[in-house]
């Protein structure tokens, strides 16, 4: 059978708790840093994702994980041993592409055996493992079939099960579901979770979908310019990001420019160059001073709408509503405050009717609901 969640017992002898360790890696292409100082470990059985835009880094990071890039400094482990030096083929890690790299003159069962083959594994060994990879990934009927016969999502299973077949210690996913319309995208989504969960396998995915990162992993790391912005769960990523660049860079949000006036234990208060005092609520992790540049976060969907100010609210702001977009799940709504600064809005469809464009409203949020970042 392929591995299970059982199969994690057996890095009890390893010394590490860890799958996977990068240790102050550089990556250096003539000249020009890729990757600068990147540094995580990933834990037995997780679903770690990389995040972040096109050019950042994170498909460099994933290769020199795989063994197709060399590191020009630092360390990648590997249940605690140094893969510095170890060539891919030799490494216990197998890698699924967004491409899918599947043999298009070979069918599918042969797809899926070649590894097998090339390591010279007996015929009933091979058969069998051939056989209980089809069935995870629920490609039975598909074996006689040619790459070519296969819709999108039917190759990437394959390219799953081929990855698979070789019980591997970490597999590695780079874009897998990039080539995927989006409904097949979001059932594959599930899939992969699934199958995850069944497995007990350490997952590292590279993704520059937020939404894709955010529903699947355990934890995330968001990189930019080559480096770690911020390492942790997603739920922490979307509602308390550590810097603006995660603020913006996932999902939607509203940034406020401005300075921190003052600080006390019941709120902190940010002055804007259009003179608003934004309050917030205070957290253990800020140690900002007064007078120090900082940006808030709000995000649309912590944001009200309302035809008058509530009383005792800190933070209600008369506006205009210039723009109302209707999505199916939400509103979007775009307004201009009269300090002049524009805001994205996202109400419930069904939570009352909106007043034209020009009409005059406020919007309201609380001071739990907003984060204030160091510049």
């Amino acid at each position: 059978m392929l591995q299970t969640a059982s199969h994690n017992s057996d890095l009890a002898g390893t010394g590490t708790q860890f799958d996977v360790e990068l240790r102050k890696v550089f990556k250096v292409y003539n000249g020009e840093t890729a990757v600068r100082g990147v540094e995580f470990e990933i834990g037995r059985g997780e679903f770690f994702s990389i995040l972040g835009p096109s050019g950042c880094g994170k498909t460099t990071t994933l290769r020199m994980i795989a063994g197709f890039e060399l590191p020009s400094a630092g360390e990648i482990l590997i249940r605690g041993e140094s893969m510095n030096r170890v060539p891919p083929y030799q490494r216990p890690v197998n890698t699924v592409f967004q491409s899918y790299a599947l043999f298009n003159h070979m069918k599918v069962w042969d797809n899926i055996a070649f590894g097998l083959r090339i390591r010279r594994l007996g015929k009933a060994e091979i058969q069998e493992r051939v056989d209980d990879a089809l069935r995870l990934v629920k490609m039975e009927s598909f074996a006689s079939r040619y790459p070519a016969q296969l819709s999108g999502g039917q190759r990437q299973r394959i390219a799953l099960a081929r990855a698979l077949v070789n019980r591997p210690a970490v597999l590695l996913l780079d874009e897998p579901l990039g080539a995927l319309d989006l409904k097949l995208r979001k059932e594959m989504q599930v899939e992969l979770s699934n199958l995850h969960r069944e497995l007990g396998l350490t997952f590292v995915m590279v993704t520059h979908d937020q939404e894709e990162a955010l529903s699947l992993s355990d934890r995330i790391a968001v990189m930019k310019d080559g480096k770690i912005e911020q390492i942790d769960s997603p739920d922490r990523i979307y509602e308390r990001p550590a810097t603006p660049f995660v603020a913006d860079f996932i999902g939607d949000t509203n940034l406020f420019n401005g300075h921190l006036e003052s600080i006390d234990r019941s709120h902190t208060t940010v002055r804007t160059p259009t003179h608003l005092a934004l309050a917030i609520e205070p957290t253990a992790d800020f140690d900002g001073i007064v007078q120090d540049p900082v940006v808030v976060s709000i995000r649309p969907e912590k944001i009200n709408l309302v035809a008058a100010p509530i009383d005792g609210t800190p933070n209600c702001f008369e506006g205009r509503l210039k723009h109302v977009m209707y999505l199916g799940t939400h509103i979007h709504c775009q307004v201009e405050l009269i300090s002049g600064e524009r805001l994205t809005v996202r109400q419930p469809s069904g939570f009352g009717s909106l007043p034209d464009g020009d009409t005059p409203v406020y919007v309201c949020w609380q001071p739990k609901d907003a984060t204030v970042l160091k510049v």
